[in-house]
């Protein structure tokens, strides 16, 4: 395992990279610790906003500038806002580092907001592009469900109407707060020299977003009782999440979650997938997810079936959900579980792209960065019981909220009463 570097810069700018012997990739990554959980009510949406105007030009290139300079670099350059993290991110040859590096120093730092009226109309584009993609969108209204009126609850995206009337100074003005030194960190795997790099981002750093930065983030109040939130559209399937909430990223469970997650509905070989799709084929795309923020998470499952099997399909998913917790986690199951995860380890460790996600998204969201040893050690010190317990403390049937979209509110209640009937009284 190659080693990493970090350094902190007298602005408060970090910078983290590891040395890939054999490659001749460098993997570049601008992580930024704020995104939509940020954001006030009234600004929801402009971190992401913000990230598209990234690339519509800065203090010394233009937008189609910045394509044409990464096409002829042969490089691969894009973006990706999250509820805590903005990132931007690239992927180039070793020896077009600087000129990189360059280009996306003046685009995080620099951005001139300069056609704001334009690429709005994309983001509101692609607004409407998930409202008409409910197996995406009802991860959004599952998010409500859980934590309701607190940013974590609202969508990453944003909502139409803010970024129709948000303003250039409004979204310069958020940036000059959002992109401050300390909340910046500079990630590179592959042949890169961590000292050069030091140099090269010093180089280009000139205190312009120096300031008061963003308000400290509110803190996490997950509904104090679970939930039902359904929306009508003329849709084939019924989209349904059961999702509660989770635990954060600095739980010492998080390595009991993951292999939950693969049991539950994460792998080929797990319950839900195994069950519901592959012995009986009422459903093309079933599984379980989650997510990890600073002071909590969430945890749940998706499928997506016809309404003949809308019902059946959530009973199954809450009775394998109940073995679990009732502590019937088997041995082969937990095992392939973890033989499953160390797979990905070893397979993640041939990218430079996943080495550095690993770097700066640890160095950003201030999580101790593990080893791959260190992770896959953990992971085999997980029992059967750990697995149960959590499961029993985040999955239990009267602590989930059910989200859905389809085309028949009542044949959605009548599925949901089958599974929890006090949810509906609850709603009622």
């Amino acid at each position: 395992m190659s080693k990493h570097h970090l350094t902190e810069l007298t602005t408060g700018e970090r910078v983290i990279s590891e040395r890939v012997a054999g490659v001749r990739s460098v993997a570049l990554g601008y992580w930024i610790g704020a995104g939509s959980r940020d954001e006030p009510v009234a600004r929801a949406g402009v971190s992401h906003f913000i990230e598209h105007l990234l690339f519509k030009g800065s203090a010394r290139y233009s937008a189609q500038e910045i394509a044409e300079i990464f096409d002829e670099l042969g490089g691969e350059l894009n973006a990706a806002t999250s509820r805590e993290t903005t990132v931007v991110y690239a992927r180039i040859p070793d020896d077009r580092l600087e000129r990189a590096l360059d280009v996306m120093a003046d685009m995080v730092f620099r951005p001139t907001f300069s056609d704001v009226d334009s690429e709005r109309e994309v983001v509101l584009e692609e607004i409407a592009m998930v409202e008409d993609t409910p197996n995406d969108l009802v991860h959004d209204i599952a998010a409500e469900a859980v934590f309701g009126a607190h940013p974590l609850g609202r969508p990453v995206i944003g909502r139409a109407d803010v970024i129709s009337t948000v303003s250039r100074r409004a979204l310069s003005g958020y940036h000059h707060r959002a992109y401050q030194g300390e909340k910046i960190v500079l990630a590179a795997a592959g042949n890169v020299r961590h000292d050069e790099l030091v140099s090269l981002l010093s180089e280009r750093l000139d205190g312009a977003n120096a300031g008061a930065g963003l308000a400290d983030r509110k803190p996490a109040r997950p509904n104090g009782t679970p939930s039902l939130r359904f929306q009508r559209k003329d849709t084939e399937q019924y989209h349904v999440c059961l999702s509660a909430p989770g635990i954060s990223r600095h739980d010492d469970r998080r390595f009991a979650a993951s292999l939950m997650d693969a049991i539950v509905g994460g792998s080929a070989s797990s319950r839900l997938f195994q069950e519901i799709r592959e012995k009986r084929g009422m459903a093309y795309s079933v599984y379980s997810y989650s997510a990890q923020y600073g002071d909590t998470g969430q945890i749940g499952v998706y499928v997506g079936t016809r309404e003949d099997n809308l019902a059946e399909c959530l009973e199954i998913t809450v009775a394998e959900l109940t073995d679990i917790a009732r502590g019937n986690v088997r041995t082969d199951e937990l095992a392939r579980a973890k033989e499953n995860l160390k797979g990905r380890i070893l397979l993640s460790l041939e990218s430079t792209s996943a080495r550095m996600t690993r770097l700066g998204k640890s160095t950003i969201t201030d999580t101790p960065l593990l080893t791959p040893e260190q992770i896959v050690k953990r992971l085999e010190a997980v029992t059967a019981p750990e697995v149960a317990e959590l499961a029993h403390a985040l999955l239990a049937p009267e602590r989930l909220s059910v989200a859905g979209i389809g085309p028949d509110e009542g044949r959605f209640a009548e599925a949901v009463q089958r599974v929890n009937p006090g949810l509906l009284e609850k709603a009622a």
